[in-house]
C-alpha cells in the first residue's frame, strides 16, 4: 500500500476485496450453524472468509507459468481481506452467545469484535506498514523477515498438536465438514471469477480475486480465534482449511478459476 499511488482502480479493488471477506463468513456461518455450535461455526466461517497467503503465493507461481501478470496492489488487497472476516466471525459468535443468555447489545458486540487483541494486531500492523518508511522497516527486519518462517513453523506445530488432540471432533462431522471444505470454496472462487469482471478487465487480477475468495486461512484465523474465541475447536477448522481446501485449490481449483476468467 505504501508503494502504490492510489487510483480509483485500486480503491475499487480494495472495496471489492473487503466486500468478499465480509459476505462469505456471514452465509457460511448460517450454513455451519445447522451442524456445529456457535463458536465453531464462527471460527470456520472466519477461516473461509479470510485468506491464505500460501495459496496466494502459489497462485502467483501459477500465473507466471501461464505468462500472466497481476497488479502490485493485489498484495495490499490480500492483507486487507484478513481482518474483516475475523471481525464478522467474532461479531456473529458474540451476538448469538449473548442471544442465548439474554438480549444482545449490538454496541457491545461490535465493540468486542473491533477491540479484541487479534484484530487490533492485524489492523495496527497494516497502519504501521503504511506509515513506516523503508529505512524504519529495516530496523525490525530481523523480526519481520529473518525470523518469520521460524516463528511460523513453531506456531503451526503448536496448532497442529492442539488440533491433533481434538481431531476426533472433525471426524464426528466428517462428511459435512469435508463437503463444506470442498464445495463452498469452489463456489466462492467461481462466483468471484465472474463478478470480478465488473471491477477490472485484467485477467491476472481477476484470478487473484477468485483465489482469495476460494482460499481459507490456517494461520491468521487460528491465531485470532485462540484469543477472541478460545472455545472454538481448532480440531475442526484447521484440518478443513489446511488438509482439504488448500490442496484442493492448488491442484483443481486454480485451473478452474482461470478457465472461467479466460472464457468470460
Amino acid at each position: 500500500m505504501a508503494h502504490s499511488n492510489f487510483t480509483w482502480q485500486i480503491i475499487w479493488a480494495i472495496l471489492f476485496g473487503i466486500l468478499i471477506a465480509s459476505v462469505i463468513p456471514v452465509y457460511s456461518f448460517y450454513i455451519l450453524k445447522r451442524k456445529l455450535n456457535i463458536e465453531d461455526s464462527g471460527a470456520v466461517a472466519a477461516a473461509y472468509g479470510s485468506v491464505s497467503a500460501v495459496t496466494f503465493v502459489t497462485a502467483i507461481s501459477f500465473l507466471e507459468l501461464q505468462n500472466l501478470t497481476f497488479s502490485g496492489h493485489m498484495v495490499a488487497v490480500m492483507a486487507l481481506m484478513e481482518a474483516p472476516a475475523i471481525v464478522i466471525g467474532v461479531m456473529l459468535i458474540r451476538f448469538y452467545s449473548e442471544k442465548e443468555e439474554n438480549s444482545p447489545k449490538m454496541k457491545n458486540v461490535i465493540g468486542h469484535a473491533f477491540s479484541n487483541g487479534s484484530v487490533l494486531l492485524i489492523l495496527g500492523s497494516l497502519v504501521i506498514g503504511l506509515l513506516a518508511s523503508e529505512k524504519q522497516a529495516l530496523g525490525i527486519k530481523p523480526f519481520t523477515t529473518d525470523l518469520f518462517k521460524g516463528f511460523l513453523a513453531i506456531f503451526l506445530l503448536d496448532m497442529g498438536i492442539v488440533s491433533g488432540k481434538k481431531l476426533h471432533d472433525f471426524f464426528k462431522n466428517g462428511k459435512f465438514m469435508t463437503m463444506f471444505a470442498l464445495f463452498i470454496p469452489l463456489i466462492n472462487g467461481c462466483v468471484v471469477a465472474l463478478l470480478s469482471a465488473a471491477i477490472t478487465s485484467d485477467q491476472g487480477d481477476r484470478f487473484i480475486f477468485a483465489v482469495l475468495a476460494a482460499s481459507a486461512s490456517y494461520i491468521a484465523v487460528p491465531a485470532a480465534m485462540k484469543i477472541a474465541a478460545p472455545k472454538a475447536n481448532p480440531g475442526i477448522f484447521l484440518p478443513m482449511a489446511l488438509a482439504i481446501t488448500f490442496p484442493f485449490n492448488i491442484t483443481i481449483g486454480l485451473p478452474i478459476y482461470l478457465s472461467i476468467i479466460i472464457s468470460t
